[in-house]
């Protein structure tokens, strides 16, 4: 049987706080709670689909509980949203504890230095990240670093999160930049799940829509329009549900907003291509304005859902001013020219109260309407002053209709969602084609120039063997020699997860001992490929071109191509 140290993630299970099946070892993605693969009720292996057996193996921990103090200060004050604190108040009351912040490999991202085998965990270094990404801004403009992210830092700090790592950002990450003498953020906003038509995203479904997805598609202001007129300052799931997407974007963008400046810009073009000295209705003109301050809070509330409600309430209005005024009908007559260039003109100031309220959220929009209008959108304060006796520029269409086979076309059926690894099985002729042999270490010893592998002599029969072995940080080389364990000869089949199929040479993919590392803080229960096992596997010879590549002394025959050798130490 084949053992592998098995991480967090790659076991699901039932949430042993909420009862949801289907749960990561690490956290519930239903309720929130974080807990240990330990924890979960009937684990399974999403690699083999068999039930995980336990491993001792030593890991590094952080003393989340040392920052208690701090942390119950931070959380209490308004750095964070209710419902978040609320959650948090949960993990205050049953105590912080010392927070796991190693995994084995096979594992992504950062070794822990000086620890072969161990990587920090993701929600421990990816936060980091953000640090990284401002310092290479900051070599690039000669910013000061400290200026920034120093404790007593004067400027703003903001995490836009999704809530299932809400406990990472605003329990874990503040302590670890307390401790590091680093400012913590100025606040951290958790947003809900994105739902599909009602449902979770899900590829069998072909609801699994990514950016790219989308973008190969249909253009992003429209969704990005959507998901603003959705979101609020809550942790409320939303949902992207497609015949609304397509009616509020067609109705809103098109029916309302740019219908303004379609209808109008003509008026001003035909009248000679200057908007008109003076607004017919100022008074009008200064509510919009006096509105826009208002919405600029309900941005900086987090409030977008009612900020756009607010503008379309505004688009409305400015319809209204234009149907109620119909130049249409006044153009017909030559001596009106001027009423109808100084409505024209108020409609166009209006729809440009209306495109600085979105140039947030439509920032591409924004632009080429302020082309149009030979305008900036870069001062949300600009438009207290309206644009009067000034040219504007031919019109051009700022957005167009979506087609709804466009639309419906981002739901497409895909392939089944994998579960356990799917391994064929063979009968017991080609099972007796495989050359298996018991076998003695004879010799071990460091490889030069490698910290990871092992040079072993195999004694098969009275026949030596040369294979290397990546278990270096496993075991020293005096605890190898006199040990039993199987060669297997593959040149004829390969060896997978405890299965052979016959008749393919494929390489075999690395696979690691259980390493501990004496400089680690305490032992932790791992989960392992299988059933319990007394074998250990120790690794396989790799495949090289040339002996030299792994040391001028190897045994050329041992590691020619295609020849591969799987190791198990009793």
């Amino acid at each position: 049987m084949l053992v592998g140290l098995l991480s967090d993630r790659f076991v699901k299970g039932t949430c042993p706080v909420c009862k949801t099946p289907g749960q990561y070892g690490d956290s519930c993605d239903n309720c929130g709670s974080t807990y240990t693969p330990a924890d979960l009720i009937d684990p399974v292996s999403t690699v083999t689909g068999t039930t995980p057996v336990w491993r001792d193996s030593e890991h590094l921990f952080f003393q989340l509980g040392a920052f208690t103090s701090m942390l119950r200060e931070y959380v209490g004050g308004t750095s964070l949203q209710s419902a978040v604190r609320a959650k948090l108040d949960e993990w205050f009351q049953a105590g912080l504890q010392d927070w796991d912040i190693s995994r084995d490999a096979p594992y992504f991202g950062i070794e822990v230095p000086d620890a072969p085998g161990k990587y920090f965990y993701v929600w421990f270094d990816a936060p980091i990240g953000y640090i990284a990404s401002f310092e290479a801004w900051r070599a690039a403009h000669g910013a000061s670093f400290d200026d920034y992210w120093r404790s007593e830092s004067a400027t703003e700090l903001y995490h836009f999160i999704g809530k299932d790592i809400s406990y990472f950002h605003t329990l874990f990450w503040p302590a670890v930049l307390y401790g590091a003498g680093l400012r913590r953020p100025s606040a951290v906003f958790a947003h809900g799940f994105l739902t599909i038509n009602g449902q979770k995203m899900s590829k069998s479904r072909g609801t699994f829509i990514t950016a790219r997805h989308y973008l190969e598609r249909l253009p992003p202001e429209p969704l990005r329009y959507y998901f603003a007129a959705k979101l609020s300052d809550g942790i409320e799931d939303i949902d992207f549900n497609l015949e609304d997407f397509l009616a509020r974007t067609n109705s809103d963008l098109i029916g309302k907003l740019v219908n303004i400046a379609s209808r109008c810009a003509g008026f001003i073009e035909r009248g000679g291509g200057r908007l008109a000295p003076a607004l017919p209705d100022t008074a009008l003109y200064n509510e919009f304005i006096t509105a826009s301050e208002s919405i600029a809070a309900r941005y900086e509330a987090r409030e977008y859902a009612m900020a756009i409600r607010d503008i379309m309430e505004l688009a409305d209005r400015a319809n209204r001013f234009v149907d109620q005024h119909k130049p249409w009908l006044l153009a017909r007559d030559s001596a009106r020219a001027a009423e109808v260039r100084a409505i024209a003109t108020q409609g166009l100031n209006l729809f440009r109260v209306l495109m600085s309220c979105l140039a947030p959220v439509l920032p591409q929009m924004a632009q080429s309407a302020a082309t149009f209008l030979g305008t900036s959108f870069a001062q949300w304060s600009a438009v207290g002053t309206p644009l009067l006796d000034s040219p504007i520029a031919p019109y051009q269409a700022l957005a167009t209709r979506l087609d709804p086979a466009a639309v419906a076309a981002l739901v497409e059926p895909g392939e089944p969602e994998p579960t356990a690894l799917e391994v064929p099985s063979i009968g017991i002729e080609e099972f007796a084609k495989l050359d298996l042999r018991v076998a003695r270490v004879a010799q071990a010893a460091l490889v030069e120039g490698s910290n990871k592998l092992l040079r072993l002599t195999l004694d098969v029969g009275g026949q030596e063997r040369t294979v290397f072995s990546g278990i270096r940080a496993a075991y020293t080389p005096e605890q190898l020699i006199g040990r039993h364990g199987f060669e297997c000869q593959t040149d004829r089949c390969r060896i997978r997860a405890g299965h052979a199929v016959a008749g393919q040479q494929q390489p075999l993919r690395p696979l690691r001992a259980a390493m501990v590392q004496p400089h680690a803080a305490r032992r932790r229960p791992q989960i392992a490929h299988g059933r319990k096992t007394n074998a250990r596997i120790i690794g396989y010879q790799h495949h090289v071109a040339q002996p030299r590549e792994i040391g001028a002394d190897t045994d050329a025959g041992a590691v020619h191509l295609g020849d591969h050798r799987l190791v198990h130490i009793e």
